[in-house]
C-alpha cells in the first residue's frame, strides 16, 4: 500500500553508503544499547515527539532486527533467572498469533505460553503482552490480569495515526514495542525498536541481541533513519514537498478509502460481518474517527464455521483462522494494506459472495 507514495518521494529517501563505512560492530561506544546508530535513535525520537504517541524522554532505546527479536530479548530480560518453574507469557484473546510461537519456539526455561489473558488466575508471576491497537481486531486494549505479580509490555506496533486516534497523553509504559514495517510500510528493512525505562532491562536486551545476532543491520537503521526523518520534514516543512501529501495525511486518507470500500463491500454481500470501532479525537491530526486497522476481523455468518476454507476453496481468498489467535474459525484476518490492484479484487470476490 505505501509503495506508491515512496516512489513518489523520489530520492528523498535515497541512501548512499560508501563501501568503506559502517565495518565495524560497533556504533556508539557511549550508549547501553551500542550497535544503535545515533542517527536511528534521532529519527526515532524526533517522530514519537511530532506524532505524541509515546514518552521518549528517560526512555533507552533498544534497536532489533525487527519487533520479533525484540520480542524475544524483552522475555529474556524480564524473566526470572531463578525461577522453580518458567514464567507463564500470556495476552488477551484473540492474540497475535505469532506469540505463541516465537514465545515456545526455543522451549526455553525461562518463560512458555499460558495462554488467554483472561483465563489465567494462578497466583504466580506472569508477563502480559498487551498490544494496543490490537492485531487482529483492531481494538484498543489494556491489561487485563491485573495482579501485582504481573510485568507489563506493550507492544504498540501499530499506535500510528493511520491506523487510530493518539490519545492527548503520549504513551508511557515501562516497555514499549514499535516496528518500521507497520509506521512506514518497510517491512523488508527488518527493523524495531523498544522505548523501555529500566535501565537493566534494556541491558539484557541489548545483551540478548549481542548473543543472538552481534548487534543490528548498520545499513538498515540508516535507510530507516532517512526514512523516518523524510515523514518527520513532511510534515514540518511543507514548503519543500509542494507536490506530496504529509504522510500520515496521505496514509489516513488511503485507510480511510480503503475502510469505506471494505464495508460496502461487506455490506453488499450480507453474509459477513466486521467489527464496530468507536469514534476518537486524534491529537495529532485533529480529525475525529472510527480506528481503521491495517487487518480486517471478517466473521463468516450464515453457519459457516470454518471462515478461512470457506473463502480459500470457493472463492481463491487467502486468509488466517481466528484458531490460530486463540478465537473461532467463525472469524479469519485479512491484510488492508496491499497493492491498490489486490485490495480491489478481494474487495470484488467479497461483494460477490452472497448467501444464495
Amino acid at each position: 500500500m505505501y509503495e506508491k507514495y515512496w516512489k513518489q518521494m523520489g530520492d528523498k529517501t535515497t541512501v548512499v553508503i560508501p563501501g568503506w563505512k559502517f565495518i565495524s560492530y560497533f556504533s556508539d561506544f557511549k550508549s547501553l544499547c551500542w550497535f544503535l546508530e545515533p542517527e536511528f535513535a534521532s529519527s526515532v525520537v524526533r517522530l514519537h515527539k511530532l506524532v505524541g504517541n509515546a514518552v521518549t524522554e528517560d526512555r533507552h532505546i533498544v534497536v532489533g532486527t525487527g519487533s520479533t527479536q525484540l520480542f524475544q530479548a524483552v522475555l529474556y530480560a524480564v524473566s526470572p533467572s531463578n525461577a522453580s518453574e518458567p514464567i507463564s507469557v500470556v495476552s488477551a484473546a484473540p492474540f497475535y498469533s505469532s506469540y505463541p510461537l516465537i514465545t515456545d519456539f526455543l522451549k526455553s526455561g525461562l518463560y512458555k505460553w499460558g495462554g488467554d489473558a483472561q483465563k489465567f488466575k494462578k497466583n504466580k508471576p506472569y508477563i502480559e503482552l498487551v498490544t494496543s491497537p490490537n492485531n487482529p481486531d483492531g481494538l484498543s486494549r489494556e491489561a487485563v490480569v491485573n495482579q501485582n505479580q504481573g510485568i507489563l509490555i506493550h507492544d504498540l506496533a501499530y499506535y500510528w495515526p493511520q491506523y487510530t486516534s493518539i490519545s492527548s497523553t503520549p504513551a508511557d509504559y515501562d516497555i514499549m514495542l514499535f516496528t518500521v514495517s507497520k509506521s512506514t510500510g518497510h517491512a523488508g528493512t527488518r527493523l524495531g525498536w523498544a522505548l523501555v525505562k529500566d535501565e537493566e532491562i534494556a541491558k539484557k536486551m541489548t545483551e540478548f541481541i549481542v548473543v543472538s545476532t552481534i548487534g543490528v543491520s548498520k545499513e538498515s537503521q540508516l535507510r530507516a533513519a532517512k526514512i523516518l526523518n523524510v515523514m518527520s520534514d513532511s510534515h514540518e516543512e511543507r514548503s519543500r514537498f509542494k507536490d506530496v501529501e504529509a504522510f500520515f495525511d496521505h496514509s489516513y486518507n488511503l485507510m480511510a478509502m480503503r475502510w469505506k470500500q471494505l464495508r460496502d463491500a461487506v455490506e453488499k454481500s450480507k453474509l459477513f460481518s466486521l467489527p464496530e470501532f468507536p469514534h476518537g479525537k486524534c491529537s495529532f491530526s485533529g480529525r475525529t474517527f472510527a480506528s481503521q486497522p491495517a487487518f480486517v476481523w471478517l466473521k463468516c455468518e450464515a453457519g459457516i464455521e470454518d471462515c478461512e476454507s470457506f473463502l480459500r476453496d470457493n472463492y481463491k481468498i487467502i486468509a488466517r483462522s481466528g484458531k490460530h489467535f486463540g478465537w473461532s474459525s467463525k472469524y479469519v484476518r485479512i491484510s488492508v494494506l496491499p497493492r491498490a490492484e489486490i485490495f480491489d479484487q478481494f474487495t470484488g470476490r467479497l461483494a460477490s459472495i452472497t448467501a444464495s
